[in-house]
């Protein structure tokens, strides 16, 4: 698709605050140390990259799902793990309590998660419930005034660390099987009770840290409960459907990223008296990369579009996961493969686009389960 002039304009402005502020000294800091960049946040903030879709009466920019998707492709493209400093808030974050918030719970947390001022994550994933979400066995048992004692562990939640509030989702009727019986919270993370576990140390996406959420005996007010108690579970589908779009296009990102670079060092690297592009092996390499990239590219766009049209855009964003997240993998394999032995030292960006892209078909649904979201539409 071509881009109309608003979004034309948006992503030039994404991909020059990308380009002028992730610089090699900030991403290499990220990948030794593995910490937030809080700086580097606060200036994502001040740009109001951290509200693009929020709505501007929750303090956001308005942006619609398009705007949303070229944020996270053009930082992405730079640093896979600084797209999501700026995605979270528009997603998992921020995107429950837009789908099912009261509007006391919206004009309460979107405003300061839009401006930046505070940290809100998603805890779905547990020990024994992965792709399987209704596996969960977190409990949050209500009482007698309407408020909940919340016990159990979430793993694998990223941004727990620096998290001021968490999307909890609890089993509030044990008797219901699978999926059923879910609620979904926001839960403050200073809370008594909540704890966090040591960071998990990860091939990739370092500077994001990621650890458990341990729950003991926590006790939240009957106002934590976001929508209609039991359905917790439809809400954590329905966000994850947007979020996919968000990953799909982080994979865009790191092909497109991963794209340059073995353009780049094809063209200046000589073997056998000329450069490497000029053979026909490393040129139809970069033909299929090229390729790969564009029709992730256009999957992630068509599902953004319909999105905002408020077309059912399930499949779509399940067909633009699965496509994108391979697409990333097969792309940063090649560039790797190009560079040669080059490739695999982590001077160059290759190498850590390589680990980064890794953990997309994983993330927010495995590919298997977008395969399985795709197969049961087209089965109905």
């Amino acid at each position: 698709m071509i881009l109309d002039q608003k979004h034309a304009r948006l992503q030039k402005l994404f991909r020059q605050f990308a380009e002028t502020e992730f610089t090699k000294e900030i991403l290499d800091r990220l990948d030794e140390t593995g910490e937030f960049e809080w700086d580097i946040f606060r200036k994502m903030a001040r740009y109001g990259f951290c509200g693009v879709k929020i709505p501007k009466e929750y303090g956001g920019a308005g942006g619609d799902y398009l705007a949303y998707a070229l944020l996270v492709e053009e930082f992405a493209r730079v640093s896979p793990v600084l797209s999501i400093y700026a995605n979270t808030s528009n997603s998992l974050g921020g995107g429950p309590l837009m789908l099912a918030g009261s509007e006391e719970q919206k004009q309460t947390y979107l405003p300061p998660v839009a401006r930046g001022e505070k940290i809100m994550v998603f805890a779905l994933t547990e020990p024994g419930a992965g792709s399987d979400a209704g596996g969960t066995t977190t409990r949050a048992e209500e009482q007698p005034d309407g408020s909940f004692i919340i016990n159990g562990r979430k793993t694998f939640i990223s941004g727990a660390p620096m998290a001021d509030w968490c999307i909890l989702f609890a089993k509030t009727d044990p008797t219901q099987k699978g999926s059923r019986g879910i609620s979904m919270f926001v839960l403050d993370m200073k809370l008594p009770g909540v704890s966090c576990g040591k960071p998990e140390h990860k091939m990739g996406i370092k500077g994001y840290p990621t650890c458990d959420l341990v729950l003991e005996d926590v006790h939240v007010p009957a106002s934590a409960l976001v929508g209609r108690k039991d359905k917790g579970f439809g809400y954590a589908m329905q966000t994850l459907d947007g979020g996919r779009l968000g990953m799909a296009a982080q994979g865009v990102g790191i092909a497109q990223g991963c794209l340059e670079e073995a353009i780049r060092y094809a063209k200046e690297r000589k073997q056998f008296g000329k450069p490497i592009a000029n053979f026909q092996a490393i040129s139809f390499m970069l033909a299929d990369m090229a390729t790969e990239t564009e029709a992730a590219r256009q999957l992630v766009y068509h599902a953004a579009q319909l999105k905002d049209a408020g077309k059912d855009a399930g499949q779509a964003c399940s067909m633009a996961k699965y496509f994108a997240a391979e697409a990333a993998n097969h792309v940063a394999y090649k560039a790797v493969q190009i560079h040669g032995g080059y490739g695999y030292i982590n001077e160059y960006k290759v190498e850590r686009f390589y680990r980064d892209a890794r953990i997309v078909p994983i993330y927010e649904g495995t590919s298997q389960v977008q395969q399985m979201v795709i197969a049961g539409t087209l089965l109905k």
